[in-house]
């Protein structure tokens, strides 16, 4: 039997609405809920001669190799690299330890939300390197006054920290103003390393990481001392976020013995900055790069001791503690990078959907066989009420013809709906009741017309 045009309209009508729903759903799940993820990402590194800069090309060819453009924007150093985040203008960047909200209160909530910057985590130690040419920096700094000092480019944390120490042993006032004729110069990387080396500088003080150039190339400069703290224990009590480390004898040249004894230096971590508008995929992306980076045994520290969730400036990012607890998000793990995100964002759709259609589905056929119900015995009512009314009276002619378009309505309702199977028997007996009232109308319709009874 063919399907009646209303049906076949109606069930068009449902799997539009259906579509029509899905599509809306993928669109507010892939737009709204879980976008996907941009395709350049910004890194704020440091001076292009700085170790920073040279971590940040690393990462840069990693993340290429995944599809995603990272963009390095050099800087004159860390305080740059914060004010970027903080407008804005980056979205990663590489911060110096000492300079965040917790190390500057390490009573602070780890969990504030007084800063957008999150923590990925920190990827190296940062020592401060004081090298010098024929001065004798025991115990303290206090030698250098009057001497010509390069301190750092103007700005940056690496100038900050430099001050801060030249401040306690009296080297510059509370404003950072020199004192006693010594003359500050702010030039750090290369050149201020070149300025050492060529004796236009006395001293020079660096917070970098001991893979950065101008470290690499003092440690091995003939006539240049590296400074050994006596006070190293004592500073890391005025200042938490800084810590002990040593530099041991010939781990820079062995054949040289450089050093020629074990070195205490005071050292800073550097810290791995997002801002928490990041792309929660891309901020995963970043964590593995800073292990391919960063996990490699150095001077100053061990295998797998970088990248860590420990000793982090800001409040560790949601990403971030996922990933050190539970290592790469599952999928990553075994699909590449885009296909993962995908397949993700895909799931994030199907399972509200599928949690929302079955119960609909299951709910459906019975809403439909209570409405298909409904309306047979709607029809049942109808005829039973217009039966009651024959057997009272006799119907004139408008009337009966009002009652036949009735009938025939009913009829045609039911010829067009699509009842199921196993409401055949209530649709055969309704459509007989509708020709047995259809056949007392016509008898009555055949019955003479009684005379009118006289009045009075």
């Amino acid at each position: 039997m063919a399907i009646p045009a209303r049906s076949r309209r109606q069930q068009i009508a449902f799997w539009l609405a259906l579509v029509a729903f899905v599509a809306v759903a993928t669109w507010v799940v892939f737009k709204r809920v879980s976008p996907a993820p941009p395709r350049t990402l910004t890194l704020s590194t440091g001076g292009t001669d700085g170790a920073y800069h040279a971590f940040g090309k690393r990462y840069q060819e990693i993340l290429r190799q995944q599809g995603v453009t990272l963009v390095l924007q050099p800087s004159s150093g860390s305080l740059e690299n914060l004010q970027r985040l903080n407008d804005g203008r980056t979205s990663v960047a590489f911060v110096q330890g000492g300079l965040g909200t917790l190390a500057l209160d390490p009573l602070a909530d780890a969990d504030t939300d007084t800063t957008p910057l999150r923590s990925l985590a920190t990827v190296a130690l940062e020592p401060v390197w004081i090298f010098s040419r024929a001065l004798t920096l025991q115990p303290g700094l206090t030698a250098l006054k009057g001497r010509r000092v390069a301190v750092g480019v103007a700005g940056s944390g690496n100038q900050k920290l430099a001050l801060d120490l030249l401040r306690i042993y009296g080297v510059v006032d509370a404003a950072g103003q020199p004192l006693g004729g010594t003359q500050l110069v702010e030039t750090g990387g290369s050149a201020a390393a070149s300025q050492l080396i060529g004796g236009e500088v006395d001293a020079a003080l660096f917070v970098a990481a001991p893979q950065a150039a101008a470290v690499a190339q003092l440690l091995k400069a003939p006539g240049v001392q590296l400074a050994s703290l006596e006070h190293a224990e004592g500073l890391t009590r005025r200042y938490p976020y800084l810590r002990l480390v040593s530099l041991r004898r010939g781990s820079v040249d062995p054949s040289l013995d450089r050093p020629g004894r074990d070195i205490t230096l005071l050292a800073t971590s550097a810290n791995l900055v997002m801002h928490e508008d990041v792309h929660p995929a891309l901020a995963y992306l970043l964590l593995e790069a800073a292990r391919a980076v960063h996990r490699q045994p150095g001077l100053l520290n061990r295998t797998d001791d970088f990248p860590s969730a420990t000793g982090t400036d800001f409040p560790l990012a949601e990403e971030a503690d996922r990933y050190f607890k539970n290592g790469r998000p599952f999928l990553q793990r075994y699909l590449p990078f885009w296909v993962a995100n995908f397949v993700q964002r895909l799931i994030l759709l199907l399972v509200p959907l599928v949690a929302v259609l079955v119960p609909l589905f299951r709910i459906l056929p019975p809403l439909l066989q209570w409405r298909q119900s409904s309306r047979l015995f709607r029809h049942y009512g109808e005829l039973k009420f217009l039966e009651a009314d024959m057997a009272t009276r006799t119907l004139d002619a408008a009337e009966r013809d009002r009652a036949r378009a009735q009938l025939d309505r009913i009829a045609q309702d039911v010829m067009s709906t699509p009842f199921p199977l196993d409401f055949s028997d209530r649709v055969y007996t309704l459509r007989q009741h509708v020709d047995y009232v259809r056949a007392q109308l016509s008898r009555q319709a055949d019955r003479p017309e009684e005379p009118p009874r006289p009045q009075g």
